[in-house]
């Protein structure tokens, strides 16, 4: 599979990770799947930020791909704290619970992780197309160009 598919597709299964936890009161094919969709999206961190790692993009691509990469082993760790309920019951200030914060903080995660896919991917694509190399008029929007035939 080629890069910028895996980069993009690791925003899309992202997306489906927030409209899984969304559903209130979940049953367990739903949690357990959530899981799973997790350790995948580890894993295509790992392996685009080691993609991208190896091609000549800028510097800020791999940095920002490196970071959604930690931020993805993060947000896995927080993902066994709250499966493990850590916490749960222990409020630390004004009601709000260990396992509260906890899970307050894999949602960010999770926020964060999606923004900086995106980031990447686009960032990737437009370095692959080479389309920083023509500027456009200020207030112009071209077409999107047509892909040479064979």
């Amino acid at each position: 599979m080629k890069l910028w598919m895996t980069l993009y597709a690791m925003i899309w299964i992202a997306f489906i990770e927030f409209m899984l936890a969304m559903k209130p009161g979940a049953s367990i094919v739903l949690q357990y799947l959530h899981i799973a969709l997790g350790l995948v999206i580890i894993g295509l961190a790992s392996y685009n930020f080691n993609g991208v790692r190896l091609t000549a993009v800028p510097g800020r691509v791999k940095r920002i791909a490196k970071s959604t990469f930690n931020l993805s082993v993060v947000s896995g760790i927080l993902g066994v704290l709250l499966y493990l309920g850590t916490g749960a019951s222990s409020p630390i200030l004004f009601g709000v619970t260990f396992g509260g914060m906890v899970l307050f903080l894999h949602v960010v995660v999770g926020f964060a992780i999606i923004t900086q896919a995106a980031a990447v991917a686009i960032a990737y694509d437009m370095w692959e197309d080479k389309e920083f190399v023509k500027e456009t008029a200020p207030g112009e929007v071209p077409e999107m160009p047509m892909p040479a035939r064979k």
